[in-house]
């Protein structure tokens, strides 16, 4: 017989648990997501810098101060520096209009600031050249009066400025829908005007995701191909922008010149990536109210 001792040791211990059984599933996820990344990515990625370096650092910079690298430096600035203040104001009224306002076809707006997202930018660039082209729709107009679109900077200017429209307005509209009207009523029942309550009110509220909406605006206007080739014409140090410098280089066989200028854009991609993360931590760390 069970003495009680042994009864007591017996109800007492502890049960043992079957131990679950490690799943597989992660660890061959991470290692698909691991193994597209290397060869999709880092290893082209790792392959224009090693290009680019092969022959040392001087070589590297001389080929981006060559007279077309520098143009086609300079033409990249210059749309950037059109695009980005233009999306800028178009997508604070445009964010404006839609998170404070309800009106017929609000549905239909965003559908258009959208349009460039959905739309290919070399189809882009066909719509500007239906427009402005010498057989397009001012056409005639624009060519009495000698103003030249396409195949110049503003047909140029004009691409960027559609493929990176929709990212300010993208941005805000979330910002100004989260922190409301509240804190704008109050500084208009303050005796603030509008322009006063825009500046002390709504832009600091909206500034991170603001400033968001820009870098990205920038990124998107610095890089762009597909738009800016079709209305360009890819005239070296005329209408020869950065982008389209590396594939004429390329195609020209002067591949190392084509690595230093994608090098330069690979260094662009990550100071928006690093702009980015930090706008991203200052969103969470002080979260719009």
């Amino acid at each position: 017989m069970t003495s009680t001792k042994e009864k007591v040791e017996l109800t007492t211990a502890p049960t043992r648990e079957p131990k679950a059984k490690k799943s597989w599933v992660p660890t061959v996820l991470i290692t698909i997501a691991v193994s597209f990344l290397i060869l999709v990515l880092y290893i082209p990625a790792l392959n224009v810098f090693v290009a680019a370096f092969s022959k040392g650092v001087g070589p590297f910079f001389h080929n981006l101060t060559s007279p077309e690298s520098l143009f086609a430096i300079q033409l990249t600035v210059l749309l950037a520096v059109i695009a980005v203040p233009l999306n800028t104001i178009f997508g604070l009224c445009a964010a404006w209009a839609i998170a404070r306002h309800k009106f017929p076809g609000r549905a239909f707006v965003l559908s258009v600031i959208d349009l460039p997202f959905s739309i290919s930018p070399v189809v882009a660039g066909l719509m500007i050249m239906l427009l402005y082209g010498r057989q397009g729709w001012f056409g005639e107009f624009l060519t009495s009066h000698d103003i030249k679109i396409v195949f110049a900077v503003p047909g140029m200017a004009i691409a960027t400025a559609f493929v990176s429209m929709p990212f300010v307005a993208r941005e805000v509209i979330p910002v100004l829908e989260e922190a409301g009207a509240d804190q704008e009523e109050a500084a208009k029942t303050l005796g603030a005007n509008d322009w006063q309550t825009f500046w002390r009110v709504t832009l600091p509220n909206i500034r991170w995701g603001l400033l968001y909406g820009v870098i990205l605006t920038n990124a998107r206007a610095m890089g762009e191909f597909g738009a800016v080739s079709v209305v360009s014409g890819n005239i070296a140090q005329k209408t020869q922008s950065l982008p389209l410098f590396v594939e004429d280089a390329y195609k020209q066989y002067n591949t190392e010149a084509a690595y230093s200028a994608a090098v330069l854009l690979a260094f662009l991609a990550v100071v928006t990536l690093v702009l980015k993360e930090i706008v991203e931590r200052k969103t969470a760390i002080k979260p719009t109210r």
